[in-house]
């Protein structure tokens, strides 16, 4: 049976999305923004070359049909990135309103968001009394601390002495529909604070908050506060069948490696392996080893949007590239003949962009293993139908109870 290898670098955009100029950031609307293929013209014009230099260099990227795609999604022929495909290639357009992480995983695993998500107010304090109330009252302490739209590094700095000093949870918000509790691993405790986030979580989803995130955290004043791995999502439960519960039901194997598990809320889930980017590779790297017949093995490389998207680090961003396309090309050849492997995104985050936040782009759908063919412009679900009929699963379905 072949395998299914779906792969998200998360959120590397191509620009394009018909409705962007419905989508901000701050007062700038998203129109015009395009991840990869602006990275790749600054690159270019020697403006990041912060621990790399010159031109944007992603051969097995754009041997997929980057380039191609770039062009296809927003007419940008992106400097260096021209390559004639050797596989199916594309671009995606999302229906969702929404330019957030669950929303574009729903959707590439065929079921679209139905609702508008909740976000809070720029406002201090940001959130309503009963969630104030409930967040307390899950902590057991008087009060918590931030309670507005914040960086989560730059909140830990500013919070981080009172929350040694008082034991409250530092939380906090984004333009994403979010609701984020930093608390140190020591101080709070890590297994407390996660335990207060699965408590209040249901609150959340129940107006529509698409997540609950746990921010642990370690050090001290002097020394400064650092955020750890342990991170936890807790997210609304996507309200059809996906990708990956047709897969379980099908009696599948699904490896669920990153954010995956936390995104899905673990539903289909058969197989997780967590860590940081570098450590995410390694797992895929086993598990084209270690996968049995007929398995889906859904990743998301975190990295590009956390740390380069929303800090506007082009030069970071643009490393984060090259060392993805250089271990995709030593991977990719120890696939097996029948194995279909699809490298998207799921939004974009334009470093050159204005603002911090997400940017409403259209994403590349690159694929390795079939004959090469010209998809076009295909839908985020048709990215879950490629892999349901390779793997020879029923469609995902948005109508159908998981």
């Amino acid at each position: 049976m072949s395998r299914v290898f779906l792969l998200v670098m998360d959120s590397a955009g191509i620009g394009g999305a018909p409705d962007a100029h419905a989508f901000f950031n701050g007062d700038t609307p998203d129109t015009g923004s395009n991840t990869i293929g602006h990275i790749a013209e600054a690159c270019a014009a020697g403006r990041a070359e912060e621990g790399r230099s010159g031109p944007l260099r992603l051969p097995t990227l754009d041997s997929l049909g980057l380039g191609r795609a770039i062009a296809l999604a927003s007419g940008l022929d992106a400097p260096g990135l021209g390559a004639e495909p050797v596989g199916p290639w594309g671009a995606a357009t999302e229906v969702s309103n929404g330019k957030d992480t669950p929303s574009g995983h729903w959707e590439l695993a065929g079921v679209p968001v139905p609702w508008d998500w909740h976000y809070f107010p720029k406002e201090i304090p940001a959130f309503p009394t009963e969630v104030t109330r409930a967040l307390m009252q899950a902590a057991g302490t008087d009060g918590i601390l931030g309670n507005r739209h914040a960086s989560g590094t730059a909140v830990i700095d500013e919070e981080g002495p009172e929350h040694m000093r008082t034991g409250w949870p530092i939380c906090y918000t984004s333009v994403d529909s979010v609701l984020q509790i930093a608390a140190h691993e020591e101080r709070f405790g890590l297994e407390r604070l996660l335990e207060m986030c699965r408590e209040v979580a249901p609150l959340l989803h129940d107006i529509k908050v698409g997540r609950v995130i746990a921010r642990p955290f370690v050090g001290d004043e002097t020394t400064g506060f650092t955020r750890t791995a342990n991170r936890r999502d807790f997210a609304i439960a996507a309200p059809g069948r996906t990708l990956l519960d047709s897969a379980k039901r099908a009696g599948r194997d699904v490896h669920a490696v990153g954010k995956i598990g936390d995104i899905f809320s673990m539903r289909g889930v058969t197989d997780l392996r967590k860590g940081p980017d570098a450590k995410l590779m390694e797992h895929l790297s086993d598990l084209v080893d270690e996968a049995r017949d007929g398995a889906l093995v859904f990743a998301n490389f975190v990295e590009f949007d956390t740390n380069y998207g929303h800090r506007r680090d082009v030069s970071g961003y643009a490393r984060h590239l090259e060392w993805f396309d250089a271990e995709l090309g030593r991977i990719l050849p120890r696939m097996r003949a029948d194995d279909l492997v699809i490298v998207t995104a799921d939004h974009g985050n334009d470093p050159t962009f204005v603002g911090t936040d997400h940017t409403r782009e259209r994403v590349p759908v690159l694929c390795h293993g079939p004959e090469p063919r010209a998809l076009g412009q295909i839908g985020f679900t048709d990215v879950g139908a490629l892999a349901a009929a390779h793997l020879d699963i029923p469609l995902p379905d948005p109508e159908a109870t998981p």
